[in-house]
């Protein structure tokens, strides 16, 4: 049945051919991205178990300021440390610095040690540290020098960069 042509224009209508391998719209192939991406997602997975069984072994270290060797925090005892030598980081300069007796605990559930000062309650600093292994200064009045990090719970909270036992 044919269809009459109903424009006004009057140009040859145009033909449509019914080749059957001209009408087939090819679809990208994505055979490739699937194996890379489940590839991906293995390593990723594999990556994360083998570091929870093998754990890289990283110390922290204590840095003598003066003479510039570096003691594995394993290595040393509270009793082997000395008054006037500065412990910790020695190539940052650090903007903050306190003076107090170094006791084990938290201030409301910040930080892992305590720093307090003279005036009371209220000028004590919790302390938390990357650098410096604050238990081998437990029951010593030091000096602290680290960052300011902000807190909720806690009248100041530093991250002690390097510390120097005075007494």
């Amino acid at each position: 049945m044919d269809i009459p042509n109903l424009s006004t224009n009057q140009e040859s209508p145009i033909k449509i051919n019914d080749d059957s391998q001209s009408s087939k719209v090819q679809a990208p192939k994505k055979k490739g991205i699937i194996p890379v991406v489940i590839i991906i997602i293995l390593a990723i997975a594999t990556g994360f178990w083998i570091s929870r069984f093998w754990p890289s072994q990283s110390t922290v270290s204590l840095t003598d300021m003066e003479s510039g060797e570096t003691v594995g925090a394993d290595a040393i005892s509270p009793d082997a440390l000395e008054v006037g030598i500065v412990y910790g980081e020695k190539e940052k300069a650090f903007k903050d610095s306190a003076t107090g007796t170094l006791e084990e605990g938290d201030i409301n559930g910040e930080g892992t040690h305590i720093l307090k000062r003279e005036g009371g309650e209220t000028q004590w600093a919790a302390l938390t540290s990357s650098t410096v292994d604050l238990d081998l200064f437990i029951d010593k009045k030091v000096e602290i020098e680290g960052e300011t990090h902000s807190s909720t719970k806690a009248n100041w909270l530093i991250d002690v960069g390097n510390i120097k036992i005075i007494e």
